[in-house]
């Protein structure tokens, strides 16, 4: 086991510096099992490609990094900003290393430069170019869900197996007159 504090490492895979991570703390426990690295007062990272521009910034709240499942856990205030400008917003994101994939099952926001998407099952591949959400709400193009026969954008909402409802409030005034008082 291992304690470390004020982190900053530099990971490399073959000669090649893959990421670096920023932390306040870190602590590497061999002997639980299944064996982790634990962020406990929250993590920052950045994936570089090969020749060391950024691709991808990472920051969530806590995080723990299973090594013999190659699996992130990220949660609390989990952002992922990647080289095209998507950003996603959650509170819970896994990153599987062993098949390249991402994904969430609890809400989550994607901010793309075309469009806001949120939903309650995220799906993406690592780099974030093929993504799906599912249980989604959000503004699209008609031409994004209709085939707009003209190919002219149309502003356009569409939700999917979403309901939102607002509470209705009554000033107290007006729930006395509605109970006869």
């Amino acid at each position: 086991m291992m304690m470390s504090y004020g982190v900053k490492t530099l990971i490399s895979d073959s000669g090649v510096i893959k990421y670096r991570i920023l932390t306040e703390q870190m602590e590497v426990n061999n002997v639980r099992q299944p064996s982790r690295w634990e962020f406990m007062k929250g993590i920052f990272f950045e994936q570089f490609d090969e020749k060391f521009q950024v691709q991808a910034y990472v920051q969530a709240d806590t995080a723990w990094y299973f090594d013999q499942q190659n699996l992130w856990k990220l949660r609390g205030r989990v952002y992922v900003r990647n080289v095209n400008g998507l950003i996603y917003l959650g509170e819970e994101l896994y990153w599987d290393g062993r098949v390249h994939e991402l994904y969430s099952n609890v809400y989550s926001r994607l901010i793309t430069p075309e469009r806001t998407i949120e939903g309650t099952c995220f799906r993406s591949d690592e780099n974030m170019n093929h993504y799906t959400v599912t249980n989604s709400k959000g503004s699209f193009v008609n031409s994004d869900i209709e085939g707009d026969k003209n190919n002219e954008p149309q502003p356009a909402s569409a939700t999917n197996d979403t309901t939102t409802t607002q509470p209705q409030i009554r000033p107290a005034s007006q729930k006395r007159k509605a109970s006869g008082k």
